[in-house]
């Protein structure tokens, strides 16, 4: 491969190998961006369960979602394959007949659930209502259990169901959406937890996704005149009025999300599983909120590509063996699943694309990994809605902080992140930066070739 010419060898200095089989958690919500995190700077919102995950585990500060949209990054990190190749855009399902990670974890004896938003059916929302209608069991990626719907943007209307015939069900949450799915999932992993048998599970959420609608009690603790908003959010009275009262009850979901995470880890402590059991949060992609004058998602700026992503969980901060740390590591979407074996023990197998970063958490003697120095970014088929960008792209973000992102045969960003956080200085065109620029561009097509990826790249 003709990346491997940006690969660096990381030699993980390990003392003690942890128990193997061990129970791993996802729990990741939708649009959920990295810098919305107490632990990363945030001044607006409190994250006290999240922080301290990542204080007693691994936060990793560069991931990223490789295509910033709902169906394809799910797509990415249930599969490890990248969109192009897998869910190519919005309300694309998983290929008939795809693996998941959830094959993987059947076949090594794991029972595994799956609980929440799915969006991998190909529902169209213009043919009727994606919240209440069923997704065939042949199309819930291999879950044992599986108990969720595939789209619903109405937090106290979400119904779920699950099982098959004579056991299938379905049945409205009664009531807030992510404390309900919580009740389901915290009763499931009590179950895992008196089986002889290792288990995965996943918790998807709609929230913080639009609409920015949060419990009472949390979303009483913002009002939009005393949000702070980022230094890249234009002073234009039409950006920044919906900024505010957006990004108010945008913070109250995390804070309610961060709530029911202390609930789960509670569970965990109580059932006598949290001592080998690793839990991983992250998210699909971002949320402009008003920054760079933009909302939503589906453009490459950072609000939009970078997710938080937090190993933690399992042995006790400081065990011997146990990583503990923030590291700046272009973790990309497909990376998620080779990373989530890697904590249990089990190859990635050949179907899947992406790293195994586990190594940062879960140290093993004499273990040698080739990491990437960059993170692939695509934009296969725009959606077409509002508040997006409507022409596909792809990109390339540094683990040395450059980023570079083209349209067909036409650069659009390009950006020193190690010194401009806030993307204000567009390089693109500016031919005082050529060299980094050209070098940028090698990078990029080298990317779309390794894997497979047909986009024509600007040659300067």
């Amino acid at each position: 491969m003709r990346r491997r010419e940006f690969l660096a060898s990381s030699m993980a200095a390990a003392v003690a190998a942890p128990p193997e089989r061990a129970n791993v958690i996802w729990i990741f919500g939708d649009q959920h961006r990295a810098q919305a995190l107490g632990c990363a700077g945030d001044p607006n919102v409190s994250t006290p369960n999240l922080d301290a995950m990542a204080a007693q585990g691994v936060r990793f500060t560069q991931a990223v979602s490789g295509m910033p949209l709902c169906c394809p990054a799910r797509g990415a990190f249930l599969t490890s394959r990248y969109p192009h190749e897998c869910v190519p855009g919005h309300e694309y399902p998983l290929p008939t007949g795809q693996k998941t990670i959830a094959d993987v974890f059947n076949a090594a004896g794991y029972s595994t659930g799956y609980f929440g938003k799915w969006h991998l059916a190909g529902f169209h929302e213009s043919e009727g209502r994606s919240a209440t209608r069923i997704v065939p069991p042949e199309k819930r990626g291999g879950f044992q259990t599986w108990v969720g719907y595939d789209n619903n943007n109405s937090q106290y209307d979400s119904w779920v169901h699950g099982g098959v015939g004579k056991d299938a069900f379905q049945y409205r949450l009664p009531g807030y959406e992510t404390d309900e799915l919580t009740n389901l999932f915290i009763r499931h992993i009590q179950e895992q937890a008196k089986a002889d048998r290792p288990f995965f599970a996943a918790l998807s959420v709609q929230p913080p996704h639009d609409p920015y609608v949060a419990p009472p009690q949390f979303m009483e603790r913002h009002t939009p005149g005393r949000i702070e908003l980022r230094p890249n959010v234009p002073n234009v009275p039409s950006i920044i009025e919906p900024a505010r009262r957006w990004l108010a009850g945008y913070y109250a979901q995390i804070e309610n999300l961060d709530w029911n995470i202390g609930r789960i880890r509670k569970a965990l402590d109580e059932s006598g599983a949290a001592f080998r059991t690793h839990i991983l949060y992250f998210s699909d992609h971002g949320d402009m909120q008003g920054s760079q004058g933009q909302f939503k998602k589906m453009t490459a700026y950072e609000e939009s590509i970078r997710i938080p992503f937090i190993l933690s969980g399992g042995q006790p901060q400081g065990y011997e063996g146990w990583g503990v740390g923030q590291f700046g590591v272009p973790l990309n979407a497909v990376d998620i699943p080779a990373t989530t074996l890697g904590l249990c023990g089990l190859a990635r197998p050949d179907w899947m694309h992406g790293t195994d970063y586990s190594h940062y958490r879960v140290r093993r003697p004499g273990r040698q990994i080739a990491e990437p120095d960059s993170a692939y970014l695509q934009s296969v088929i725009p959606t077409g809605h509002g508040d997006s960008v409507d022409k596909p792209w792809r990109g390339v973000v540094t683990k040395d902080g450059w980023k570079y992102v083209c349209f067909e045969n036409m650069s659009w960003l390009m950006f020193h992140l190690a010194e401009d956080p806030y993307e204000q200085v567009n390089m693109a065109h500016n031919s005082k930066y050529k060299a980094e620029r050209t070098k940028l561009i090698r990078r990029l097509k080298d990317w779309v070739g390794d894997t497979k990826d047909k986009f024509p790249v600007p040659d300067a």
